[in-house]
């Protein structure tokens, strides 16, 4: 079955779904800062586009450009800044 989520008023828009090799959601982000928190791991790739990524903990944002990835640990928070539309693949 498919999920629609949507957070931070309309902002942030994914499509849930499950495979043989656990959960992902496939989205797309509005302009804007948003923060995440995670129940389990994630990894987060870019599909298109370019984002700001703050994980917890860390004091340096990094940019992550189309095909690049990322990994957030479980139980944890990441902040996103989004100066232009961006798609994104997030499995855990």
């Amino acid at each position: 079955m498919i999920k629609e989520n949507t957070y931070f008023e309309g902002n942030v828009k994914s499509l849930g779904y499950a495979t043989e090799n656990g959960n992902s959601t496939v989205g797309v982000m509005d302009v804007g800062e948003f923060e995440f928190n995670t129940g389990g791991p994630e990894v987060m790739t870019v599909i298109e586009g370019s984002m700001l990524v703050l994980l917890a903990g860390e004091t340096h944002w990094q940019t992550f450009v189309s095909g690049q990835s990322y990994d957030v640990p479980g139980n944890s928070s990441f902040k996103v800044k989004v100066e232009s539309q961006v798609s994104y693949l997030c499995q855990y």
